[in-house]
């Protein structure tokens, strides 16, 4: 019988392991002394002295105060990571305007903006002002550069090529934007909008105790982020979640390879939400956009108009349930604006009307991160590739 042994790891694995092991431990518990390290990580006292002077020396963690001052004897000195260390940035492209966050490398806000753009602005003057406003903010946030950028978009982003690709009716802009912000000469790492808010919600939000889920995003459009075990699954084209083309039985023309109209966006995007509000008697702005959905949506959650909101979750509940007939993730995250109008008051009665039609066993929860879920999602995403980066030794 033969005895298959794991090669030990040399020195220099064991030194990454380590240093890579105290740096999380220090983005996620805050200053640390080298004793409490020593504790957490189970290393030896000289294999922390050893990789706390190696971190030091590479610039990514100070000495940030003492701790033990109500104790006799000498202080225990303090270390956290440099946050100033590296700037990253995220960014949120919608279709009438795009929203900034430079962060620092812990992640921590120094600086946003947002700017606003009509929808028939010029694609180079869109651009320009885009990447102007990113440079303004950086500045404010008292950066030189920037490290890593990370881009929420709707639309497809195709894995073979990294770039945008429309299914249909989105500017132009957003196209190019990527395309100038590769130019900086910095990472610029490009995602769905959905799956990047999906991102905040796992972090931050309402699926932190889950690795499995849907995030369902209730807006202008609709679409879902799928995270399978943990894992963001985009699927083989970058279009996994991209429910607004889900054919809906019934009169009416199925949707098209360019045209979600007759699909699932028809059903529950917010134009057809604003007319159901109006047809209700409730307050709904012509403009139809995601803002006077979720006005509608809020002023008939406060006024208990029973009616429409039974509805919008009965519609809600069909995407919902073709969803769960796939993938069975056991809960859904209802985000958008709509979802955030809605709440938990609309949250549960989507629950009540998808257990009617499904049997699958799904928790539905309102989102919790708010209307920066995109934003927040692209600062993560920015902030872990930049730590990836810093904290894994090369070579």
């Amino acid at each position: 019988m033969s005895v298959i042994r794991t090669p030990s790891a040399s020195p220099s694995t064991a030194r990454a392991i380590n240093d890579r092991l105290a740096l999380d431990l220090l983005h996620r518990e805050g200053s640390l002394t080298a004793a409490q390290l020593k504790t957490l990580t189970g290393l030896s006292r000289p294999t922390v002295a050893d990789l706390v002077e190696r971190l030091q020396d590479a610039g990514l963690i100070e000495i940030v105060g003492e701790a033990g001052a109500d104790r006799r004897g000498p202080n225990a000195k303090l270390y956290g990571i440099v946050a100033e260390r590296a700037y990253l940035a995220g960014l949120d492209v919608r279709t009438h305007g795009m929203a900034v966050s430079v962060a620092d490398l812990l992640g921590r806000t120094r600086a946003e903006a947002s700017l606003p753009f009509d929808l028939d602005v010029d694609t180079d003057e869109a651009v320009e002002r885009a990447i102007a406003l990113l440079k303004t903010t950086t500045a404010e946030a008292g950066a030189t550069a920037l490290h890593t950028i990370a881009v929420g978009a709707p639309g497809l982003v195709d894995p073979a090529t990294g770039g945008l690709r429309h299914a249909g009716g989105l500017p132009a802009w957003h196209g190019k934007l990527v395309d100038e912000l590769r130019r900086l000469g910095v990472p610029v790492l490009l995602e769905n909008e959905v799956n990047l808010a999906a991102a905040a919600e796992q972090r931050l939000g309402a699926a932190r105790d889950r690795d499995t889920f849907v995030l369902l995003w209730l807006g202008f459009g609709v679409g879902a982020a799928v995270v399978l075990d943990g894992v963001l699954r985009r699927g083989a084209s970058g279009g996994a979640g991209e429910i607004g083309f889900l054919p809906m039985l019934g009169p009416g023309r199925l949707p098209t390879a360019t045209d979600c109209d007759g699909g699932f966006h028809t059903l529950a995007g917010s134009a057809a939400l604003c007319e159901l509000a109006r047809e209700h008697g409730i307050p709904a702005s012509r403009a139809d956009d995601a803002a006077a959905a979720e006005a509608a949506v809020g002023y008939a959650i406060d006024a208990n108009a029973e009616d429409f909101l039974e509805i919008v979750a009965e519609r809600i509940a069909i995407g919902a349930a073709a969803v769960t007939a796939v993938l069975d993730p056991g809960c859904l995250v209802l985000g958008g604006e709509i979802g955030r109008a809605g709440g938990d008051a609309l949250a549960s009665r989507v629950s009540r009307r998808l257990s009617e039609i499904s049997p699958l066993r799904t928790e539905v929860r309102a989102g919790t991160v708010g209307g920066g879920a995109v934003l927040e999602g692209a600062v993560l995403t920015a902030m872990g590739a930049a730590q990836d980066a810093l904290f894994t030794p090369r070579g």
